[in-house]
């Protein structure tokens, strides 16, 4: 029997119950939807990370306090201070920007006008090079306003709106918590990013942020404290040596060992390299849970066959006493167990893309569809039938032969 012969009468089988047909195909449709959704959920979790990552800026090293217990025998750091900052930028070679950020939550005042716990963000003038931002208008923060103080703010897109309306802000005086500050420019609208609000944020000059709202009584003894330095490197440059060069600097300034841990020093890649260690789990427990559908539908498969196959014992009869071979009978089962899965697994595909598609158009978590997670899920519905296909396959071979002992037994 050739092959189209095969897949006509294994068609005609499954076309005899098609009720019953598409219910056992369900748990293949389910299964191999749901690995192509849950794949792509976690793609694009994956994808929005990596996005966030970047999206601070290129070629980054971040330097931050390690927050280690002291105790007796061990060196103690008073951790970064803004005069690391400015070390990093006047002896490591390599590096083409320093950015060094301190945050506050203050109040601001403009006319009648009173927004609390705005986020205010003392930066340096490379603030807009390294993280990638612009100006709408106006101005940023310069190397003057730094040096002098300057009592100087720039004003993101959305808090300006808030605080002027349709007025231009440019030259207006607002007040930050007890303190009279000149907008000297607006941001360019940059949206969210992570759990950041960057367009409803203002910046300051650094020493001004020091001096008003982040100062501590040990500052005049430990120096300005911050907690983290942005430093970005020239691409050319060497990462690792960059990374060393840092590591020797601060150790000396703040008599520490190289291995004391006191200071913490990461790259983007490094953030995104452990990110997608975790989002590798998730969705490798994802494409388990999965699997279970497809599994779970095998079984359907198995069991409606196995039916089907007590069913049609009379067919099974006449075809072999018109020359069927247990072969032919076997291929035909087994044939219309495969049809089963690899039409769920068609039907499954398409429902995977399209609900991929509109789960990230409903949702606020993006998807992304991955090809190689489309034909992963196709390839084992086609494995499942082929699985739980087999055994229901030898069944008739096995009824006919008891029918055949039968019958013998009775003459």
């Amino acid at each position: 029997m050739n092959i189209n012969e095969v897949l006509r009468i294994s068609w005609e089988g499954i076309g005899k119950n098609k009720v019953r047909s598409l219910l056992t195909m369900l748990g293949i449709i389910i299964g191999v939807a749901a690995v192509i959704i849950m794949i792509a959920i976690s793609a694009g979790t994956e994808a929005t990370i990596n996005d966030q990552i970047t999206s601070l800026g290129s070629n980054l090293i971040f330097v931050s306090t390690s927050f280690t217990r002291m105790g007796p025998g061990k060196n103690s750091s008073t951790g970064l201070v803004y005069d690391d900052a400015t070390a990093i930028a006047d002896s490591i070679s390599g590096v083409t920007g320093i950015v060094v950020e301190q945050d506050a939550s203050e109040t601001i005042k403009a006319g009648d006008v009173s927004l609390d716990s705005i986020s205010i963000s003392g930066v340096s003038p490379d603030f807009l090079t390294v993280r990638d931002l612009e100006v709408a208008s106006g101005r940023f923060i310069s190397e003057e306003d730094v040096a002098n103080k300057k009592k100087v703010i720039v004003l993101g897109s959305t808090l300006a709106e808030e605080l002027f309306g349709t007025t231009d802000p440019i030259g207006q005086s607002i007040l930050v918590s007890n303190t009279r500050l000149t907008v000297v420019g607006v941001m360019a609208e940059k949206g969210t990013v992570g759990e950041v609000d960057y367009d409803s944020r203002a910046y300051i000059s650094i020493s001004l942020m020091l001096q008003k709202f982040a100062r501590t009584p040990f500052s005049r003894i430990t120096g300005d404290t911050i907690r983290m330095v942005f430093v970005q490197v020239d691409p050319k440059a060497n990462m690792d040596n960059v990374i060393l060069q840092i590591q020797i600097l601060l150790a000396k300034r703040h008599n520490v060992s190289l291995d004391s841990g006191s200071f913490s020093i990461t790259t983007q890649q490094d953030i995104i390299e452990t990110q997608e260690s975790t989002t590798a789990a998730f969705r490798s427990l994802l494409a388990w849970v999965a699997g279970v559908s497809l599994i779970v539908g095998g079984i359907g498969i198995m069991n409606i066959m196995l039916v089907s196959v007590t069913e049609r014992t009379r067919e099974i009869g006449l075809r072999q006493s018109v020359g069927a071979t247990p072969n032919d009978i076997r291929g035909q089962f087994l044939t219309e167990a495969l049809l089963m899965s690899l039409v769920g697994g068609l039907i499954g595909a398409a429902v995977g893309v399209g609900g991929s598609w509109l789960f990230g158009i409903l949702s606020d978590m993006r998807t992304v569809i991955v090809p190689s997670s489309i034909l992963l899920a196709f390839g084992s519905a086609a494995a499942v039938g082929a699985f739980f296909g087999f055994y229901p396959a030898k069944r008739p071979l096995n009824l006919t032969r008891s029918m055949h002992c039968g019958t013998n037994r009775m003459y």
